[in-house]
């Protein structure tokens, strides 16, 4: 499949960046644009985002009148990605693949542009961090799907994270230090119930060792291979009526989870904002 471009677009990098978080993400904004791929310049984002809707490398979702505009990978899009071998770490798509992934429900959508949101705030943050970088920012379940026992059921369970982060902080010293984490975000859709037993799973994959093993390294040496997950929720009160049900269970998960307010989170991320229960 050829990609078929207006022939007066001269394609920089920055707009293989924009394609590739496209074909990742499934779906952003032109403000999210802007953020992570534009330094903020909203206006200067627009006006690209303008020409690759021309070269058809980018489309946007069906939308009302008062709704944003809602902006995905087009047919176009994909090809181009495939010639200029950008593509090869993640898993082949076809065309109705492809389609299938930008007609879900609009409450997806909304979720899925809250975890952009929480992606966003993370980047910005990070710009004016000189000790910090962020190594990888994944919001594709599919990739970073693992499954775990429950620890009391027994119970197979698949899970599949909102994200995967990587952040890299040097230290005075020169050092490197790497921290990663899983991210929820929660839409106040669900039981606690349900939040608990997600809780308990990350709890599980992680003393398993299944996480170790992911990243090259054997189950007897999970403790080498630490993370944490990071709960996001719409309030205050669903995020402490989550911290105690996390509390009850059994075990009790204390410090693998870290729970903060969506608000929090887009103000600043990095802040003293994240709760252990």
């Amino acid at each position: 499949m050829a990609s078929n471009i207006k022939a007066d677009v001269q394609l920089q990098d920055r707009d293989l960046a924009l394609l590739r978080s496209l074909f990742e993400s499934r779906v952003m904004t032109a403000a999210h644009a802007a953020a992570l791929h534009f330094d903020g310049r909203r206006e200067y984002a627009k006006k690209r985002l303008q020409k690759l809707k021309a070269a058809r490398l980018v489309g946007e979702r069906t939308r009302r009148a008062f709704e944003p505009s809602v902006l995905l990978l087009a047919h176009a899009g994909l090809a181009l990605l495939r010639e200029r071998g950008v593509l090869a770490e993640y898993p082949q798509l076809d065309l109705s693949t492809l389609d299938r992934r930008a007609r879900v429900s609009d409450l997806t959508i909304r979720h899925e542009l809250a975890v952009m949101d929480v992606k966003v705030a993370f980047h910005s943050a990070a710009k004016v961090l000189p000790s910090f970088s962020i190594a990888e920012f994944s919001t594709w379940p599919l990739l970073n799907e693992f499954t775990a026992y429950h620890p009391t059921s027994g119970t197979a369970i698949a899970v599949k994270p909102d994200g995967f982060v990587r952040f890299h902080e040097k230290d005075t010293d020169g050092s490197l230090f790497e921290r990663a984490f899983f991210l929820e975000v929660d839409r106040s859709t669900e039981a606690q119930d349900i939040l608990a037993t997600r809780a308990a799973c990350y709890l599980a994959y992680y003393k398993s060792g299944g996480f170790a093993v992911r990243n090259g390294g054997t189950r007897d040496a999970y403790r080498d291979f630490p993370f944490r997950v990071l709960m996001v929720f719409k309030t205050a009160e669903r995020r402490n009526n989550t911290a105690e049900r996390l509390l009850q269970s059994n075990p009790p998960i204390l410090k693998q989870v870290l729970l903060a307010t969506f608000d929090e989170v887009c103000r600043d991320p990095f802040g003293a904002i994240w709760l252990c229960p």
